[in-house]
C-alpha cells in the first residue's frame, strides 16, 4: 500500500475517565485511519489545567510514530502551530527516532523528513513545578530503582509511575512499598492487522512516547518533573548510515531529553518538566548503585523477552542481549550466589553465551540493537572479574590486546557527559555517589 502523506484529524479528552483518543490518517489512494487511546490516572478534584492539554498536543503527533510506520509516507503535517522547539521535536522522532526502522527497512528518505507545521506559535506563559514531589517512572530494571531510592532518601517523596504495568512490572512498583499512578496506552487493532498483513514494521522511539504520558500525568496531578533513569551510554550510536547516526536508544539518550524538554517548555510551559538523574553514569556504575538494595532481587527485570511471556516467574529469558550485558554489569557488583539467584541461572557457566557476550564487546559485531551499554563498559566489567568460570576463560583469551589497552575503569566509573540535571538535583546525585 501506497500512502502520500501522515496527518492528525483529531484528538479528545474526558477528564471524567481519564480517557484521550488520538486519531491518524495515513492518506493516499486508499487512506487508512487509526485511534489510539490513552487512559490517563485521574486525580481527586479539581480543574485539569491547561499544561496538561498543551501537552497532549505533543502526544498527539509523537505517538503518531507507531502508526507512521506502517507505510511511512514522504510527508508528514502536524495539526497545529507549535513553537519551533516543538517542530523541532517532531522531526527529530520521525527521523532520528525511527533511524533504526529506516535501516532495517532500507528506507533511507525516512532520514530527512521534515515534520510541517502550519505555522509557528507564540511561547506558554512560564508555570513552575521544579520544586513540586518529582513523579519516577519504574520501568522494573536496576536503573529506575536505583533513581528512585535516591529520590526516597532525599526525601523528596517519588511518585512511581509506569505505562501498561504487566505483573512483572508491577510487583516491582509494589516492592517499592509506595502509592503509584498508572497510565494505560492501547494501540489501534487495525495496525496489527496490517502488520499481519506484511506493513512496514520496526522500532519506535517509545520512551518519547511514554515520557509524554508521564509528563500530562504529572502536569494532571500537580507534581513536579518527571526524572528518568537514562544513562550515558543510551547517548552511544549503533552505526552509522547513509551519514546518519542510527541509534536504537535515540530516545533514551541526551540530545532527545534536550528536545524534549525544550519542547514542552516552549509549548506547555512548565519550568522543570523533565530530566534523567542518572545521566552522567555508566550503566557499570548504576549497577553498582543497584547492588546495596537487596529488597529488589526477587523482582528486578529488564529483559524484554521475558516481558512478553505473561509469566511472572520468568524474570529474565537467560539468552538476549538485554539478560548478558545486564549480568556482565552486576558481576563485578555483587556475589555470583546472590547474582545467579536474581537470573535463575549462572550465565557464565554457559559455554553457549560466549558468541552473545563477543557482541558486547564489539568483537565480529556492531552492538546489538538492544538497550545495552557501550563496548568499553562490557570490557570494563570483563576486567574486574577474576574466576575461572567457563564464559570468561573464553571471552578473555577473544579479546585482543589493544582492546584491553583502550578500555578504562577510571573512565567508565566516572561521572561525565552533558546532562539537563537541576542543580538541587545534582547535589542529591552527588550524595548518592558518595
Amino acid at each position: 500500500m501506497r500512502f502520500d502523506v501522515m496527518r492528525f484529524p483529531s484528538y479528545a479528552f474526558d477528564p471524567e475517565t481519564g480517557v484521550a483518543t488520538f486519531d491518524y490518517l495515513l492518506d493516499g489512494p486508499e487512506p487508512v485511519s487509526f485511534t489510539e487511546t490513552i487512559t490517563f490516572p485521574v486525580p481527586t478534584g479539581g480543574q485539569v489545567p491547561a499544561t496538561f492539554y498543551r501537552v497532549l498536543d505533543l502526544l498527539h503527533v509523537v505517538a503518531g510514530v507507531s502508526y507512521y510506520k506502517a507505510g511511512a509516507p514522504p510527508r508528514v503535517v502536524a495539526p497545529t502551530a507549535v513553537p519551533r522547539a516543538a517542530a523541532d521535536l517532531f522531526t527529530a522522532v520521525y527521523t532520528k527516532g525511527l533511524a533504526e526502522f529506516a535501516y532495517r527497512n532500507q528506507l533511507p528518505y525516512v532520514l530527512d523528513v521534515v515534520v510541517e507545521t502550519p505555522g509557528v506559535a507564540d511561547l506558554a506563559e512560564p508555570v513552575d513545578n521544579a520544586q513540586a514531589r518529582p513523579l519516577s517512572p519504574v520501568g522494573g530494571g536496576k536503573d529506575s530503582i536505583v533513581t528512585l531510592e535516591i529520590l526516597r532518601a532525599a526525601g523528596l517523596e517519588p511518585v512511581p509511575f509506569s505505562v501498561n504495568p504487566n505483573p512483572l512490572l508491577t510487583s516491582v512498583l509494589t516492592a517499592t512499598g509506595l502509592p503509584a499512578l498508572t497510565a494505560g496506552r492501547k494501540l489501534d487493532p487495525r495496525l496489527f492487522e496490517l502488520n499481519k498483513a506484511g506493513a512496514l514494521n520496526g522500532h519506535i522511539p517509545v520512551t518519547a512516547i511514554n515520557s509524554l504520558i508521564a509528563i500530562a500525568t504529572a502536569a494532571w496531578h500537580g507534581l513536579g518533573p518527571v526524572v528518568m533513569s537514562n544513562e550515558r551510554s543510551a547517548s552511544d550510536p549503533n552505526l552509522i548510515w547513509n551519514g546518519h547516526e542510527v541509534n536504537h536508544q535515540w530516545s533514551k539518550g541526551v540530545d532527545a531529553e534536550g528536545l524534549l524538554r525544550a519542547a514542552v517548555s516552549a509549548h506547555a510551559g512548565l519550568t522543570e518538566p523533565y530530566f534523567s538523574l542518572l545521566r552522567s553514569l555508566s550503566e557499570l556504575h548504576i549497577a553498582q548503585l543497584f547492588a546495596r538494595h537487596t529488597r529488589y532481587d526477587d523482582y528486578v527485570t529488564s529483559c524484554n523477552k521475558a516481558f512478553k511471556l505473561h509469566d511472572r516467574t520468568a524474570r529474565w529469558c537467560g539468552d538476549c542481549p538485554k539478560c548478558r550485558f545486564v549480568f556482565l554489569a552486576m558481576a563485578p557488583a555483587m556475589e555470583r550466589d546472590r547474582l545467579t539467584r536474581i537470573f535463575g541461572h549462572d550465565l557464565f557457566a554457559d559455554e553457549a553465551q560466549v558468541p552473545g557476550f563477543l557482541e558486547l564487546l564489539g568483537i565480529d559485531a556492531h552492538k546489538p540493537f538492544e538497550c545495552v551499554g557501550e563496548v568499553e563498559e562490557s570490557l570494563v566489567a570483563l576486567s574486574m572479574l577474576d574466576d575461572d568460570a567457563p564464559v570468561l576463560v573464553a571471552l578473555r583469551a577473544a579479546v585482543p590486546t589493544q582492546a584491553w589497552a583502550a578500555a578504562s575503569r577510571e573512565a567508565v566509573l566516572t561521572p561525565g557527559g552533558p546532562t539537563h540535571v537541576p542543580p538541587g538535583y545534582a547535589k542529591i546525585l552527588d550524595a548518592a555517589l558518595t
